[in-house]
């Protein structure tokens, strides 16, 4: 028995250590809800971890980001969240991925060595295309959906995508799935109604995602959220800023809205996808 495991030890036993041990997750997004996955999958310890995600710490990801503080600020997400990891296991074995997940990149991500895909990815295009591709590799994988504009962490819920209700990402979610003939996605989802922010700070008077704006059409430009509530048009990084389209070319679209955020919500979100990884790995 490790001793810095040994707490979990006694609740799961020596055979799920084991398998958590030789088990890889990887885990699309490490921000408010991915970091605290990664925190907390790393402290269970699951041995094996992929880290992907482009952006670097900001100083507005420090009311909420495990990984933000003032010395880490300006430096890779992915990088800083390795460096954590191994202080916790030196043992774990990371392998990080500077990057956003994207249709046009996905072959790049050795999906068929993965025991589970947890997705906190920021745009429902991306967040479409890895759940195909997890399904299609036969890998378990699990969603995080709308965890911004929200203040009622105890309103979090574990259910199918299509048993999901008021989340207005997990509509989006349901209706492009169907599409698919996907049958079936485990997600975490809060079942509180989005706060409108105030309008000084920037708030367009909508509620939900769809709700004011045409939905999107995948794949071909369309806007998305992240995984804290953020719509993101297409072309515009995730710092709001004018960004590349697929395509690499300029994109004039104006993104509408950043959501509110407290540290308490993403977070619970996060620990909730750690704990479905978990037991589902070692079969509770």
């Amino acid at each position: 028995m490790r001793e810095e495991f040994g707490r979990t030890e006694m609740l799961l036993g020596a055979d799920a250590m084991d398998r958590l041990a030789r088990s890889r997750v990887a885990v699309f997004g490490v921000g408010g809800v991915g970091g605290y996955v990664c925190e907390a999958l790393a402290r269970s310890g699951v041995g094996a971890l992929d880290l992907i995600d482009k952006d670097k710490v900001a100083v507005s990801n420090i009311n909420r980001q495990i990984i933000a503080t003032r010395e880490t600020v300006g430096r890779e997400k992915t990088e800083v969240m390795r460096e954590r990891i191994l202080s916790i296991n030196p043992e774990a074995r990371v392998r990080v991925y500077p990057c956003f997940f994207l249709p046009e990149n996905a072959d790049t991500f050795p999906f068929a060595e993965y025991d589970y895909v947890v997705d906190a990815v920021d745009t429902v295009t991306a967040k479409i295309e890895l759940v195909m591709r997890a399904k299609d590799a036969g890998v378990p994988v699990i969603s995080s959906m709308g965890a911004g504009n929200k203040l009622d962490a105890t309103a979090f819920r574990v259910a199918d995508i299509y048993e999901t209700k008021v989340c207005p990402l997990a509509r989006v979610m349901r209706r492009e799935l169907k599409k698919r003939k996907v049958e079936h996605l485990k997600v975490v989802y809060s079942e509180e109604k989005p706060i409108v922010p105030a309008e000084e700070y920037g708030a367009d008077g909508h509620d939900g995602y769809g709700e004011a704006t045409a939905e999107p059409v995948l794949g071909e430009g369309a806007a998305g959220r992240n995984s804290e509530g953020a719509q993101l048009e297409a072309g515009f990084s995730h710092d709001g800023a004018p960004g590349q389209t697929a395509e690499g070319g300029k994109s004039n679209v104006v993104r509408r809205q950043t959501p509110g955020s407290v540290a308490f919500v993403p977070s619970v979100a996060g620990l909730i996808i750690a704990g479905e990884v978990v037991k589902d790995l070692v079969g509770r």
